[in-house]
């Protein structure tokens, strides 16, 4: 579905909107491929190895709504990727975070549906389930508003999904980095905030394949979540450098021990497929729709009253092998 298409992304700088592309240039022939960001150097350097003649980069920041109009004019398929992500920076910018994460959701489905846009998928976290910080927080909200955008675009023919997924593997802002730039400087040891502490972890190639995926598996107004491992940050540490000692420095302000994808009290509405979930909506759509099939034509089913699908009780665990295999790709 993504041959001859229009395809937008916003955030398309970042490190998913790279590999996103990377992997539509590798796999596809798309008809054209956006990238709206508000970064004139990332887009700049990213011009340089993405000269494909289907690429087009907009300057543009999602708080904008008449340049989304102008930017999705045309567009078969968006994908929402843009966001302020650093959980302390958004505790300490409040009013920031809200403008880009929740404003700017809002402006993405008021111009996708200004253009009729066929299939919208937002990208969010783990951090939106059960939120303590506001980053989180805004997510949620980000969330609820593109999964009602299906119940407000009439006779439209527009679809908005949600995927979420927990931290990626590598990319920017992400413990793996940090550590390796630790490493590299000769750090002594390295910071940990809690020994307990655990995190679920994808790729940036199983996160594009998932998002790509749910593009032919959407009705609308579901969020989709992968089944992916968890690992102990103090395992992630030791494996990165088997050598160097932890310290425990706490946690930080807004940081849960583990993350939670699916809270218990969103049980009732889960749906559990082979190596996904589905959250249904909580409101009603004027168009029943039975989440049970996608249109993929696969089949789910309820979860047990009570299911979390939490980090520290994942059935799935990364060992030291292979995180050696998934950072070695």
């Amino acid at each position: 579905m993504l041959n001859n298409k229009n395809i937008l992304i916003t955030g398309g700088t970042g490190s998913f909107g790279k590999k996103f592309i990377e992997t539509i240039l590798k796999n596809y022939h798309p008809k054209k491929i956006i990238v709206y960001s508000r970064d004139e150097l990332k887009q700049y350097e990213m011009a340089q190895n993405f000269n494909h003649k289907c690429m087009r980069y907009f300057i543009g920041d999602v708080r904008d709504k008449e340049r989304l109009k102008l930017a999705l004019n045309g567009v078969d398929i968006c994908i929402h990727a843009a966001a302020l992500k650093h959980v302390p920076i958004a505790e300490y910018n409040p009013m920031e975070c809200i403008k880009t994460n929740i404003e700017g959701a809002s402006n993405v489905i008021d111009a996708a549906l200004a253009n009729n846009v066929g299939h919208i998928i937002a990208l969010s976290t783990d951090k939106a389930a059960n939120p303590i910080n506001l980053y989180g927080a805004t997510k949620l909200c980000s969330d609820k508003l593109f999964i009602a955008a299906n119940n407000i675009k009439g006779a439209n023919q527009s679809k908005f999904s949600v995927v979420r997924y927990g931290n990626v593997v590598g990319s920017r802002g992400s413990v793996v980095p940090f550590f390796k730039k630790l490493i590299s400087e000769g750090a002594k040891e390295l910071p940990i905030t809690d020994e307990r502490m655990t995190r679920f972890w994808i790729t940036l190639e199983q996160g594009v394949d998932f998002v790509i995926k749910n593009l032919q598996r959407m009705h609308g107004g579901e969020i989709f979540i992968p089944k992916i491992p968890s690992m102990k940050i103090v395992d992630l540490a030791k494996t990165l450098a088997p050598h160097l000692p932890t310290k425990i420095i706490g946690i930080r302000p807004g940081e849960k021990l583990h993350e939670v994808m699916i809270p218990k009290d969103d049980s009732h509405l889960c749906m559990e497929f082979e190596d996904f979930f589905i959250l249904m909506p909580t409101i009603q759509f004027q168009t029943p729709i039975d989440y049970s099939t996608t249109l993929l034509n696969e089949q789910g089913k309820k979860v047990a009253e009570g299911f979390e699908y939490s980090s520290d009780s994942n059935t799935q665990w990364l060992n030291e092998n292979s995180l050696h295999n998934i950072l070695s790709l």
